[in-house]
C-alpha cells in the first residue's frame, strides 16, 4: 500500500523522522543506518517504507534504500522477529553483507544486532536461508569477518562499541588488508575527536 515518501524533512532523530509530503507530516521510525544517511531538517528526502498495523496502531518503518527495506521485509516473515528487531538486524551491515550472512548460516554475525540472541539468530538463519540469494556471498562474508575483528581491535582500544562500529562500516572498500583497514578506521575515529 505505502511504497515510499518523498518530501521535505521537518524533524529528525535517531529513531525516527518526519517528512511533510503533500501537506501531510509522516513519522517514519527509521533505524540508526537511516538516520545517519539522512540529509538535515529542511532537505528533501525519499524514504522507501513498510507500514505496519497492529491492534489500532499504524506505524511506518523507512530506509534509505530499496535492499534494505526487502530485507526488512523478509526478517519480519520470521517468527519471534518484529519491526524493532529486523531496524537492529540492519544495523549491523550492509543488506547485502547481512543476506551473504545468512546464506553461510553464520548466526554468529547476527547475534551482533542488540536484542538478536543465539536462538533467534538461528531461526532467521533457518527461515531465510532458502529464500534469499546473492552472487559472492562468501567474498562478503570474508569482508564482514574482518569488520568484526576490526571493530572488536577498537573496541579493545578503548572506543565505544557505537564509534567503531561506524567507523569500520566508513572504511572504503576499497582498501582489503586488515592493517590498512584497521588504520583508516583509526583515522575516521581520529577525524571525530
Amino acid at each position: 500500500m505505502l511504497h515510499s515518501v518523498h518530501g521535505t524533512i521537518s524533524e529528525k532523530k535517531p529513531t525516527y523522522a518526519v517528512l511533510e509530503a503533500g501537506g501531510f507530516g509522516f513519522k517514519i521510525s527509521i533505524n540508526e543506518t537511516t538516520y545517519k544517511k539522512l540529509p538535515s531538517v529542511g532537505s528533501t528526502a525519499r524514504l522507501f517504507c513498510a507500514m505496519r498495523v497492529r491492534d489500532e496502531l499504524v506505524e511506518v518503518y523507512g530506509f534509505f534504500d530499496e535492499p534494505s527495506l526487502k530485507l526488512f521485509e523478509l526478517l519480519n516473515t520470521v517468527p519471534g522477529v518484529g519491526p524493532r528487531s529486523a531496524l537492529s538486524v540492519l544495523d549491523i551491515d550492509s543488506p547485502e553483507n547481512i543476506t551473504a550472512g545468512i546464506l553461510e548460516r553464520r548466526a554468529d554475525l547476527l547475534v551482533r544486532a542488540s536484542g538478536i540472541g543465539k536462538k533467534t539468530a538461528e531461526r532467521i538463519v533457518l527461515e531465510l536461508h532458502s529464500k534469499i540469494e546473492i552472487e559472492g556471498a562468501h567474498t562478503l562474508i570474508n569482508a564482514m569477518d574482518a569488520n568484526v575483528e576490526i571493530e572488536d581491535v577498537l573496541i579493545g582500544l578503548g572506543y565505544d562499541k557505537k564509534d567503531a562500529r561506524a567507523a569500520t562500516g566508513a572504511v572504503p572498500g576499497t582498501l582489503h588488508s586488515f592493517d590498512d583497514r584497521l588504520k583508516a578506521a583509526l583515522r575516521i575515529l581520529g577525524k571525530g575527536k
